[in-house]
C-alpha cells in the first residue's frame, strides 16, 4: 500500500507525494533489520566477555557437548576439535590416569572431564601454579552427566588440583 504525504521531502517522488518504493522498503526493512542488528551487537559484546577455550572430544560423544554446553551457558567460548583427547591430553601433559572424555585448555589451564564451571572460574582467578583440573572418570551428576537421562542421580565426585608433576590434591568435593 502506497504512503502519501502533502509534503513532499527527500525520498518522495512525483507530485503526488508518493514515497519512492526503493525509499519504502529501504525504510521497511531499517525498522525490521534495527532489533535484530542490535541483538547481534549485544550478543558479540556479550561473547567478547566470554573466555576462549580449546575443547577436544570424540565426535559421537553426547556428554561432551553437554559439558560444552554448560560451560557457554556460564561465559566461555569454546573452540571444538572433534579429533578425540588422547593424544593432546598426553601433548599437554595431564596424565592418564585422569583421563575422561574430553580435555580442554583455558588460560594456561588444561582441563580433564567434567568440570564445573565455577571451578574453573576460580582457578583462572586465583592464578595457581598448576596444570589443570580434572574430573576422572565420567562422573554422574556432574556437569554434561547430568541430563534428563539420568533422572536427577547425582554421585558424589572430587574436582582434583593437578600439580605439574603429575600429583594432585582435591581442590573441591560435591557430595
Amino acid at each position: 500500500m502506497p504512503m502519501y504525504c502533502d509534503d513532499q521531502p527527500a525520498g518522495l517522488s512525483g507530485a503526488t507525494g508518493q514515497i519512492a518504493r526503493r525509499d519504502w522498503l529501504r525504510a521497511a526493512v531499517s525498522l525490521v533489520a534495527a532489533p535484530l542488528m542490535a541483538g547481534r551487537v549485544a550478543a558479540s559484546s556479550a561473547s567478547s566477555d566470554a573466555v576462549p577455550m580449546e575443547v577436544w572430544l570424540d565426535p559421537s560423544c553426547g556428554c561432551c557437548k553437554d559439558w560444552i554446553a554448560h560451560m557457554v551457558a556460564n561465559g566461555f567460548a569454546p573452540t571444538v576439535h572433534e579429533t578425540g583427547n588422547h593424544a593432546v591430553r598426553e601433548r599437554l601433559g595431564m596424565p592418564v590416569r585422569y583421563g575422561s572424555c574430553h580435555t580442554a585448555l583455558v588460560g594456561g589451564y588444561v582441563l580433564e572431564g567434567h568440570v564445573p564451571a565455577q571451578d574453573v572460574r576460580r582457578l583462572l582467578q586465583s592464578r595457581i601454579q598448576a596444570l589443570g583440573l580434572a574430573v576422572p572418570g565420567m562422573v554422574v551428576g556432574s556437569p554434561g552427566m547430568d541430563g534428563a537421562v539420568y533422572e536427577g542421580r547425582s554421585d558424589p565426585y572430587e574436582v582434583l588440583l593437578v600439580l605439574k608433576g603429575g600429583e594432585s590434591r582435591v581442590y573441591r568435593a560435591y557430595r
